[in-house]
């Protein structure tokens, strides 16, 4: 009886295989400026199931779903902070722009509280909440950033287009803002 459990249980587990989506880092639209100062960019935190490598669906206001047969190809919050870190490389208004670790004038910390497709509404929604500090840990600001992008499918493709779409343009805000403040 066990036995026919778990066989059960790994046939469940073994269905078809889910493509795996990347996102971009933005590469226009970015501020021009001499490079100055250097930044810690943390690994941005977020809930169950944003924190994972899930696509996250809005099926209601109160009611969360994922994506079948797709997934980013790692946890959202690492490609996050990979893009964030390429996007500052790509503005180059900054001496250095690093993980957390390195030593740094400012660091930029930031909680993703919205990365879905919104059912509902035809629309993907990205939220990324920034504060920036100094080096000894004083605040220099906090601002929620979004983008909003129709979908006119929820295929995984169009999907994940969308999302990485709108992460793009979420980024290009954070890089603008952030340059103003260091």
């Amino acid at each position: 009886m066990l036995a026919g459990a778990a066989i059960a249980l790994l046939a469940a587990c073994a269905g078809p295989p889910r493509t795996a989506y990347d996102v971009s880092a933005a590469e226009s639209g970015l501020p021009a400026r001499a490079p100055r100062g250097q930044l810690a960019v943390f690994e941005p935190v977020a809930i169950e199931p944003v924190v994972s490598d899930r696509i996250v669906v809005r099926t209601s206001p109160e009611t969360l779903a994922t994506l079948g047969g797709a997934q980013w190809v790692d946890r959202l919050p690492v490609l996050v902070q990979t893009r964030l870190v390429e996007s500052f490389e790509n503005a180059r208004v900054l001496r250095a722009v690093g993980r957390s670790g390195i030593v740094a004038d400012h660091t930029l910390h930031t909680e993703i509280r919205r990365f879905e497709l919104d059912s509902s509404r035809g629309a993907v929604s990205v939220e990324i909440f920034a504060r920036l500090s100094g080096a000894s840990g004083q605040a220099v600001g906090g601002r929620l950033f979004s983008a909003r992008i129709p979908v006119a499918s929820d295929d995984p493709g169009y999907v994940a287009a969308a999302l990485n779409a709108a992460l793009k343009e979420v980024l290009r805000q954070i890089v603008v803002w952030t340059a103003q403040k260091v």
